[in-house]
């Protein structure tokens, strides 16, 4: 024998082979299209009779603002696009910082905060705002 005759064995034993191997996994499992994929659970208990489930109110929390002079502007001003976490969640800001927030705010993003507002609300911030004066 050649050494073609013997690679053309192999290849027609290894089909043979391959063709068993389909054949035989094709006749074996268990094909019942109605369980493949059903997760059996016992169906929910009903409710008891005048039973009542609340889960209470959806749980809000409104940080307090130091108080001081310019706490009502901030209140009324910057509530109306963010809550004041946005305020107290900050890293502690520099005094000249905070007065660039505020211009950020209203030249940016249009916020329609007036101009002696705006001051009262720079002031604020920078009074109690500030690494000097950030209340721990």
């Amino acid at each position: 024998m050649n050494c073609w005759t013997i690679r053309a064995a192999a290849v027609v034993v290894f089909f043979l082979w391959a063709a068993m191997a389909v054949h035989a996994q094709s006749q074996t499992g268990n094909y019942q299209p109605s369980e493949t994929g059903r997760i059996h659970r016992p169906a929910p208990s009903a409710p008891a009779k005048g039973a009542f489930y609340d889960v209470g109110p959806y749980p809000t929390f409104r940080p307090q603002l130091a108080p001081g002079d310019g706490s009502r502007e901030v209140n009324t001003y910057c509530n109306i696009c963010h809550t004041a976490r946005y305020i107290t969640m900050q890293p502690v800001l520099p005094a000249d910082a905070w007065a660039s927030e505020v211009n950020k705010m209203i030249k940016t993003y249009g916020a329609p905060i007036s101009e002696d507002a705006a001051k009262k609300i720079i002031a604020y911030l920078q009074s109690h705002y500030t690494p000097e004066t950030r209340k721990q």
